[in-house]
């Protein structure tokens, strides 16, 4: 095991390196951060004074080995930079010290606060999304594909297939559109709901009141997708696990139907689901952005869509470097569902 996620963590660290210069190339040129961060109003020795604090100055081949030092979690820097950089960790060394830190993902260019900070207040929005849309999608798509497979050729089967195929064909952006308007606005006296909404709602008495009704609508748009996915595949699973001679065997034996298709059968056709699961949980933090912007709903997607519209660039680079770092560490956490779930896979 301990052999098995090292080399997982290693491929996960050169995934991530390769997204770090994918993404630091990626934004060169767009704009002269100095400018982002004074605005136009900056005198000429200002923007200099700032563009060599940000070692804009250096030659690019610089800059990157700057800002890798910065995101890496072992790292080399001096008392000056942690004070300033407010850096978290272990350090050993005199005036140059080597780092076991927190990555350092710079400084938002409008609210000059620390880009860590900020997306570490806008995560467990994110998180709570994703997780509701995928215990929605997971729950209710093994049940609808186990039913779809027990009632093969009939009229739940066809009406499974139909809904999944119309789910995965329908933009999650699109979707939400259609939800926030139908059920946030012309039914909301029915539904109750509203067409934005965050987890908190500020109440003029007691201050923040938490508000889980606003969480619905976002989750089940975000969910409809991987809802349409671990349908069909857990339908496809449960048709060539149901033929196998130990299923047989099993109904010899006088197990009642009940027993054999839930405890013995789904567990063996668990597999492809769970990669559907732990892929999309983690595409569902990527996929937040959009569904976020149209709720209204606080997490990273939407801090990322506003920096975008505000040029900021750091929050847009840290929210992609963060992203990464979920699927990398989802993808890990599969390998190991798999062992759990059928013994007969080895790590």
């Amino acid at each position: 095991m301990i052999r098995f996620l090292f080399r997982k963590l290693m491929y996960g660290s050169l995934v991530l390196f390769g997204v770090v210069v994918l993404v630091f190339f990626l934004f060169q040129g767009f704009g002269d951060p100095a400018r982002l961060v004074l605005g136009q109003t900056g005198d000429s020795a200002t923007i200099q004074n700032i563009r060599k604090e940000l070692a804009l100055d250096q030659p690019v081949w610089k800059q990157f080995l700057f800002y890798i030092n910065d995101v890496s979690p072992i790292a080399i820097h001096t008392q000056s930079e942690i004070e300033q950089k407010q850096l978290k960790g272990f350090f050993i060394g005199g005036s140059t010290k080597l780092a076991i830190k927190l990555p350092y993902l710079r400084r938002s260019y409008q609210t000059k606060k620390q880009v860590g900070a900020l997306l570490s207040e806008a995560l467990p929005g994110t998180l709570l999304l994703a997780l509701a849309a995928m215990v929605f999608a997971t729950i209710a798509g093994i049940f609808l594909g186990v039913i779809a497979a027990i009632k093969q050729y009939s009229w739940i089967d066809t009406s499974a297939i139909f809904a999944s195929v119309l789910g995965i064909s329908a933009p999650s952006f699109f979707m939400g559109i259609v939800f926030a308007y139908v059920f946030g606005f012309l039914f909301s006296n029915i539904t109750g709901l509203q067409m934005t909404g965050g987890l908190f709602t500020m109440d003029p008495f007691t201050g923040k009141a938490l508000a889980l009704k606003n969480l619905i609508l976002p989750a089940i748009t975000l969910g409809i997708r991987p809802l349409a996915i671990i349908t069909q595949l857990t339908r496809s699973a449960m048709l060539d696990v149901l033929k196998q001679d130990y299923i047989r065997t099993a109904y010899a034996k006088g197990l009642s139907k009940r027993t054999v298709v839930w405890r013995h059968a789904l567990r063996n056709a668990l597999n492809p689901v769970i990669t559907a699961i732990t892929g999309w949980f983690a595409e569902l933090l990527a996929g937040a952005f959009f569904i976020e912007y149209i709720f209204g709903w606080k997490g990273i997607g939407k801090v990322t869509v506003d920096a975008l519209e505000k040029l900021d660039f750091p929050v847009v680079m840290g929210s992609v470097l963060v992203t990464a770092l979920f699927f990398v560490l989802v993808n890990i956490l599969a390998d190991m569902l798999y062992r759990m779930v059928d013994p007969r896979v080895s790590l």
